[in-house]
């Protein structure tokens, strides 16, 4: 009899306004994990809409934690939706979907582990960044 030891998968999906820089992103990566009880060495990588594939603060945060880094369009993330804990009619405005974080976090979840995936922690945000994370295993 053999047993599974493999960990699940734990992708984080980030969203930030214009400009938000690495210690805004980090600090709310941290307060999230920490109020979840979840350890940042458990994490599989980072995801966020491709509309910030250039945003100097994630792909700061991204070589900080050592993390992949992976972006998806707002058709892919418009997927997620009827799954999303809070809807944002503000995101919908600025890029075509409505949940950047929880969106993300499941595309990439399931997308790395080829299963469904599910929000352990919903939204969480500060003035200029939102967090989820998504686990599928």
């Amino acid at each position: 009899m053999t047993t599974d030891n493999t960990a699940p998968t734990l992708v984080v999906g980030l969203g930030c306004q214009r400009g938000c820089d690495t210690d805004t992103l980090l600090a709310l990566f941290n307060k999230a994990l920490n109020e979840g009880g979840i350890d940042r060495q458990h994490i599989t990588a980072l995801a966020s809409i491709d509309l910030k594939q250039d945003e100097p603060g994630l792909l700061a945060l991204a070589k900080a934690l050592n993390l992949p880094l992976q972006f998806f369009s707002a058709g892919q993330l418009a997927l997620y939706e009827p799954r999303l804990s809070h809807k944002s009619a503000i995101a919908f405005t600025h890029t075509g979907c409505h949940g950047v974080a929880e969106s993300a976090a499941l595309a990439l979840a399931e997308h790395l582990a080829q299963g469904s995936a599910r929000l352990l922690i919903t939204r969480q945000k500060n003035a200029q960044a939102t967090f989820a994370l998504a686990s599928c295993g």
